[in-house]
């Protein structure tokens, strides 16, 4: 090997380990992120509920809030995987006392429960709890929403309001309702929403710098070398 190629290789591992060390310290960073985010959710669900919000942020995301109002004999169905298997997210407008129209989720239906007729929403003044969600823009994964076939895989809040006719006095989130215990098990079945976040960052920090330490003992090693052949 020339010199000119072994120093090209002492430069290449040295910027390996300057690029896994910032591969590190971003980990780190996201770790307390992360860190931060379980913590904040964790406190919201054990907070009593809250009115809706007229806007929404990604700090709101998860809070427990209470609605009272009326259901409108509509629907949307959104494609779902959960611990029952596939099928489909029920979701409706729920019309507030002030004009507003919340969309509810008002849970999961198996595929031979999806006709509206075997899950009609209660009639009349109800009063729910539920958790708010921000809105999933798009659709799913290889899958593209097709609001004008009704068709959706993920729960877009601006799409299905309008194609529920409520966009005009559309609540800019949706809310997963929560089961009530005391209440027997129905379709929908309520209270599924996944709250678990991977949180491998500590992992994936110490992966890094450990990659950083190897090169950087290369790199140590290399110049050794060199050193050593550079001696008349």
């Amino acid at each position: 090997m020339t010199r000119a190629a072994r120093l090209a290789l002492i430069a290449a591992a040295a910027l390996s380990s300057a690029g896994f060390l910032a591969l590190a310290t971003w980990q780190v960073q996201r770790l307390g992120w992360k860190q931060d985010l379980i913590a904040r959710v964790d406190q919201q669900l054990r907070a009593e509920p809250v009115p809706p919000p007229l806007v929404s942020s990604k700090a709101d995301e998860y809070r427990r809030v209470r609605l009272r109002g009326q259901f409108e004999p509509r629907e949307a169905l959104v494609q779902a995987i959960t611990e029952l298997g596939g099928g489909y997210w029920v979701i409706a407008p729920l019309r507030l006392e002030g004009g507003t129209a919340v969309l509810v989720n008002r849970g999961f239906v198996p595929p031979e429960q999806r006709a509206p007729e075997q899950h009609a929403a209660p009639n009349g003044p109800v009063e729910l709890t539920g958790l708010l969600r921000l809105t999933e823009t798009g659709g799913g994964p290889l899958r593209s929403n097709v609001p004008a076939e009704g068709r959706w895989y993920s729960r877009d809040v601006a799409g299905i309001a309008a194609q529920l006719g409520v966009a005009d006095k559309a609540a800019p989130y949706f809310v997963d309702e929560s089961a009530d215990p005391a209440q027997p098990q129905r379709w929908p079945r309520p209270g599924l929403t996944v709250i678990r976040f991977a949180n491998n960052h500590a992992v994936y920090a110490a992966t890094w710098l450990a990659l950083a330490a190897m090169a950087a003992a290369a790199v140590g090693y290399l110049l050794r070398e060199e050193r050593r052949r550079a001696k008349p």
